[in-house]
């Protein structure tokens, strides 16, 4: 079982920056893909960025070049640097995990950006 715990949300104004961090605990040989989803009010969830555990990265067409993905495969951690912060990109941000075959999700922090 494989446990993800993301801290790092907030409010934050237009045009500013938030990094969220996810750690994994449980019990885990190695984490093939880490990445961060996004949910809106009254949208689907959606794909903000991966990264493998080879240090490839995939970026939503939307948070390219504003936002950065990171990982620490010592510590289990994803990262998401998030720099010029635009209202649309309020939603409750959700980390996720494939480890061995099997996806495990965070329980969600929000990012609030306010003009």
């Amino acid at each position: 079982q494989v446990q993800l715990v993301e801290s790092g949300g907030g409010l934050v104004q237009t045009g500013g920056s938030l990094r969220l961090s996810c750690a994994a605990s449980g019990t885990i040989f190695s984490i093939d893909v880490m990445g961060w989803y996004r949910q809106a009010p009254g949208n689907q969830r959606e794909l903000v960025a991966a990264i493998t555990s080879g240090g490839s990265t995939n970026y939503a067409d939307s948070v390219k070049g504003r936002f950065t993905i990171s990982r620490d495969n010592a510590k289990n951690t994803v990262y998401l640097q998030m720099n010029s912060l635009k209202s649309e990109d309020t939603a409750v941000y959700y980390c996720q995990a494939l480890v061995i075959g099997r996806l495990y999700w965070g329980q969600g922090t929000q990012v609030t950006v306010s003009s």
